[in-house]
């Protein structure tokens, strides 16, 4: 009798490749929604820091300076500015259109900043999707904080 010729069976078989892609399709698909929200987060986060650190920074120069510094919120233009006393320029920061920008007190959405360190003071809340922050600023202290609400 003849030899059978042997099986190379180093292979997958169609039902396992089938079974190991619907698996990874379900994986993918569990994951995916999770990092398109974080990555939000991450956003909302980024402009919340953007935000504070100019308002950081405006202190700064108004104490090295000697010198007050005013940052001004323009919601129409969604810009940051800074102006020295005589109302010299001195930066800005545009803000994206994904984050909405309410001031929690009248006039906060300028804040004037003393070069002894103090304020006027004021507060806001950040917004993008569904993360929401609180940036407020001590008028005693000129000391800015956020926190997510």
């Amino acid at each position: 009798m003849g030899q059978q010729p042997e099986i190379d069976s180093r292979g997958f078989t169609l039902l396992e490749l089938i079974i190991t892609l619907l698996v990874v399709a379900v994986a993918v698909g569990l994951v995916a929604p999770t990092i398109g929200r974080s990555t939000e987060g991450m956003r909302a986060r980024a402009e919340v820091a953007g935000f504070s650190a100019t308002l950081r920074h405006a202190r700064e120069q108004a104490i090295t300076t000697r010198q007050a510094h005013t940052v001004v919120f323009n919601p129409g233009s969604r810009l940051l500015t800074v102006t020295t006393g005589e109302d010299e320029v001195r930066w800005t920061r545009a803000l994206s259109a994904r984050v909405t920008v309410e001031a929690m007190t009248p006039d906060a959405l300028t804040v004037r900043f003393q070069p002894q360190g103090t304020s006027s003071g004021g507060e806001f809340r950040l917004s993008s999707a569904n993360v929401s922050y609180r940036v407020s600023v001590d008028a005693v202290t000129g000391r800015v904080r956020n926190y997510r609400e």
